[in-house]
């Protein structure tokens, strides 16, 4: 009997094994015969997670902005689970160059763009076969899966799939289901590119992973993606440029990795390529960030994405279908686990090495500058568990960012001070770096991103070691004032101040404000400062308690008067101080747009400044009244010379004659001011050399980038008595993103490169693209008639981390008449 149970006893975990179902069987069609949707995906991690809880668990670590859910799905073996938490712990001491750990720790992320959606698929079979045939790799390692990134953008894929393919699907790809929408599923709600947020942090999803990244902080990242069609699939090692940062460990990992991949490759007879196009630069992608956490991060890329569907013939006449696209993520996904299994010891010893002290050539990053920019930085620095301090009242020697060599800057108890000498030194050294190390020109993404330049602080990056202070406390009390007096000034400088304003008109609070400098009660006030009167605000019941409420909840500093007759300057009624108008505001959307820039200005104003937008989609734009509207955004896009019809161009430029107010952007700048005598504008031409020279085929890509601008920072001039640059000094640090390129405007070039500033700060801009772009406009006003056009060159709100940029928005909204 004895034995008959010991032979049962040994039957029980193959018994569970068998039981498992795969992901074939709980969805109950083949894996790869449909597109599964995010809720699915979501009932079939919660069945594993309730059918192996002794292996399994999952959290819920967030939602999306349309409330779908987050998933981490953490497994290994079960002595493993039960110690999970001192695994980690363990782990975690190697940030202090302690601990003797003796797991691995693996994080696979899944579809980060949501069209490119076989990941979600493979992450389903990648699990169940970990917890079933592979499951010895889990003997030493913990495996973490996020399943979806970005289940916005996947649902919105998957249903419009769903909606338009043909039945069983259609392989011919002109078939409607191979041409997504303008709007595709490739970004999350807010159309950002969540694979470029990991260092911005812009976004909830961001946000919420990141947390739950930091706590274990990988020795491996595997980011899955997709590419075009005819791609081959690509793998690691990456593509020069590799930041100086990354170790050399980290470099022949990728190596190891990679011929592991190629053995399964080779023996399928895949197709595959690797150290091409994905370089390892850019901060905020998903193989940089975490290589610049101490961990292998690796991008993989599949050929087929969004235009794939269930199946396509390519351009060779093959059929690619979402089984064979299924089988190359699952197989290099399991390759990545089976590999960190084999080197667990040498995983862990090189962590541990990444986050000794290091010796970078600077020791300190010291900033000064607006409160409210210094604490926004803060804000930032805070999510990523850097660490920062307070200045100390002396001088600190270094590199001058606003000058671009050696200088000193006067440190005081306001000042930021970030140390490299911390474990996250790496990465505040690749934020804050002045010029990133470029071993090749040709790059996937932007060269520069340094973030005093990012946020319009003034910064110096020294070589000396800096005693350790506290870190700043704010003790201010706001919403402290008079609550008879005459009136309430607040000053006009960063995007607080525009958060501020923005609730006071939700709220009907009139508000003025002033265009010259005054002085008040011995006080200087600059142009744009906000001024609320009582008088002006008799109409609402409890206006001090508005006005309270608002500087609490935006940490503003009020002042009070007794007064409007200004010691110096303009009184408040002169025609000098305008009242700021509740502004109804419209954006265009659509064909003509570009998905990410439309996504950039329609997360400004519903994430950060909090103001009713209206949002007028192309293909009905023709029978909108503008009048209805008192601003109208043309976000950066190609498609404008299809859509400004002479109609369409007519009726826009009608409403702004007027006094409408008209807000241009990128592309869109020069398909309504070509040709068009009514605008002023004109694009800058430059004499091309006539010589008949003949070039290497092979070297014509390095030609080529002479003529790109990969992302660089200029240093402009500002005209701040301009309303458009209220609230900012003389200098400001643009990001350019290529050589479009405008002349000045005979009156009312706000930003601009003057003579000599046409060379980057930082990054990379190639030499005939310098020649271009030498003196010509970033941001300018003219009128029309009784309206104004607003021109803005470069992207005020790339990405949504340039925090400098964003006043220059609000100003076009609120300050510009």
């Amino acid at each position: 009997m004895k034995l008959i149970l010991r032979y049962a006893l040994l039957f029980i975990p193959l018994l569970s094994l068998a039981q498992l179902k795969s992901p074939s069987e709980f969805l109950g069609y083949e894996l790869g015969t449909q597109f599964t949707r995010h809720h699915e995906v979501v009932d079939y991690y919660k069945y594993l997670a309730e059918a192996e809880p002794q292996r399994m668990n999952l959290v819920e670590y967030g939602k999306t902005n349309e409330r779908r859910p987050l998933l981490l799905a953490t497994i290994s073996s079960k002595e493993n689970m039960k110690n999970l938490e001192n695994i980690r712990l363990e782990h975690m001491k190697g940030l202090n160059g302690e601990g003797s750990p003796n797991k691995a720790i693996v994080w696979l992320s899944y579809n980060v763009h949501g069209n490119e959606s076989v990941s979600t698929e493979a992450s389903m079979q990648t699990i169940y076969d970990l917890l079933t045939g592979k499951s010895s790799y889990l003997e030493d390692i913990v495996v973490m899966i996020d399943p979806c990134i970005n289940p916005d953008g996947r649902d919105r894929y998957v249903n419009w799939y769903n909606q338009f393919k043909n039945t069983p699907n259609q392989v011919d790809p002109n078939s409607k289901e191979h041409h997504e929408n303008w709007w595709s599923g490739r970004s999350n709600h807010y159309m950002f590119d969540l694979n470029r947020d990991w260092a911005w942090l812009t976004q909830v999803e961001s946000q919420q992973r990141l947390k739950q990244f930091n706590k274990w902080l990988p020795h491996v990242h595997v980011d899955f993606h997709e590419q075009g069609v005819d791609n081959p699939y690509y793998f690691a090692p990456a593509s020069e440029p590799f930041h100086e940062v990354i170790t050399d460990f980290q470099r022949e990992f990728q190596i190891t990795i990679g011929k592991n991949h190629a053995k399964y490759f080779d023996e399928n007879g895949w197709f595959y390529f690797t150290k091409e196009v994905f370089d390892l630069l850019y901060p905020s992608y998903g193989d940089t960030y975490p290589t610049y956490s101490g961990g292998i991060g690796m991008t993989y890329e599949q050929g087929g994405s969004g235009r794939a569907g269930l199946g396509i013939i390519t351009s060779i006449g093959d059929t690619l279908t979402l089984k064979d696209r299924i089988a190359h993520h699952h197989t290099t996904g399991l390759s990545t686990v089976e590999v960190a299994a084999n080197h667990v010891s040498k995983l862990n010893d090189e962590f541990k090495k990444f986050y000794l002290k290091k010796d970078y050539k600077y020791k300190n990053y010291v900033l000064n500058g607006n409160p409210d920019k210094l604490e926004a930085l803060a804000n930032l620095l805070s999510k990523h568990e850097i660490e920062y301090q307070v200045g100390e009242n002396n001088t600190i020697k270094g590199y001058k960012y606003t000058t671009g060599k050696s200088g000193t800057l006067n440190s005081t108890k306001n000042s930021l001070v970030i140390s490299s000498d911390q474990p996250k030194s790496t990465l505040v050294k690749v934020l804050f770096e002045p010029m990133a190390k470029l071993s090749d020109s040709v790059t996937y993404d932007i060269t520069a991103w340094s973030l005093p330049y990012a946020y319009g602080l003034d910064a110096v990056a020294t070589e000396t070691s800096l005693s350790k202070t506290y870190p700043p406390q704010n003790d201010t009390k706001y919403g402290v004032f008079e609550n008879d007096s005459y009136a309430y000034l607040a000053d006009w400088n960063s995007m607080k101040d525009a958060q501020f304003l923005a609730e006071l008109l939700r709220n009907k609070v009139r508000v003025r404000y002033a265009h010259k400098p005054f002085t008040l009660d011995g006080f200087a006030h600059e142009r744009g400062t906000l001024i609320i009167t009582k008088s002006d605000n008799k109409h609402l019941k409890d206006f001090n308690g508005i006005l309270r409420t608002a500087s609490i909840k935006h940490s503003k500093n009020i002042l009070s008067t007794n007064t409007g007759f200004v010691e110096s300057g303009k009184d408040f009624g002169s025609s000098y101080v305008d009242v700021i108008q509740s502004l109804n505001i419209a954006v265009l959307s659509g064909e003509p747009t570009s998905t990410l820039r439309f996504g950039e200005i329609w997360n400004f104003f519903e994430q950060q400044l909090d103001y009713p937008v209206s949002v007028l989609d192309e293909d009905y734009f023709g029978r909108v009244d503008l009048n209805t509207y008192d601003i109208l955004i043309l976000p950066d896009g190609w498609g404008y010379n299809s859509f400004l019809s002479k109609h369409i161009k007519a009726k826009i430029k009608d409403w702004v004659k007027q006094g409408g107010k008209l807000i241009v952007m990128g592309g869109a700048i020069d398909a309504l001011t070509a040709s068009d005598k009514d605008f002023t504008l004109k694009e800058k031409e430059i004499k091309k050399d006539s010589t008949n020279t003949i070039e290497s085929f092979d070297i014509s890509e390095r030609e080529q980038i002479k003529s790109a601008i990969t992302g660089a920072i200029f240093k402009a001039t500002v005209d701040n008595t301009n309303p458009l640059a209220y609230g900012y000094d003389d200098t400001y640090f643009t990001l350019k993103l290529g050589d479009r390129a405008y002349n000045y405007l005979e009156n009312g070039s706000a930003v601009y490169l003057s003579e000599g500033a046409n060379k980057p700060v930082s990054g990379f801009a190639g030499s005939e693209a310098q020649k271009k772009i030498a003196e010509t406009l970033i941001f300018g006003t003219e009128n029309m008639g009784r309206g104004q056009i607003i021109y803005m060159v470069d992207n005020p709100l790339f990405r949504g981390f340039w925090e400098n940029g964003k006043l220059f928005f609000a100003n076009a909204l609120f300050m510009v008449k």
